[in-house]
C-alpha cells in the first residue's frame, strides 16, 4: 500500500510505483469525480485517444431517454 500526503497548498505527489506502472507525464491533466467519500482520479484523453475505444460494443437493451423514470 502507498500513502502520499496533501500539502497545505492542496497539492499531492502520485507515487513513482503507479506513475511508471500507468505511463503517466508530467503535465498530463486529469479529471477527478467524487464517488461518495472516494475520488476517482481519471486521465483526460483527446478525442483522438478515445476513438474506437468501444468498437463492438454491445448496444442492444440500451434504454433510450424516454425509457427513463
Amino acid at each position: 500500500m502507498y500513502a502520499a500526503t496533501l500539502t497545505d497548498k492542496f497539492q499531492i505527489g502520485i507515487p513513482k510505483a503507479f506513475r511508471d506502472s500507468l505511463g503517466l507525464k508530467a503535465g498530463q491533466q486529469f479529471v477527478f469525480v467524487a464517488k461518495g467519500d472516494t475520488i476517482v482520479m481519471i486521465p483526460r484523453r483527446t478525442i483522438n485517444e478515445v476513438r474506437g475505444m468501444f468498437k463492438g460494443a454491445n448496444t442492444e437493451n440500451v434504454r433510450d431517454r424516454t425509457e427513463r423514470t
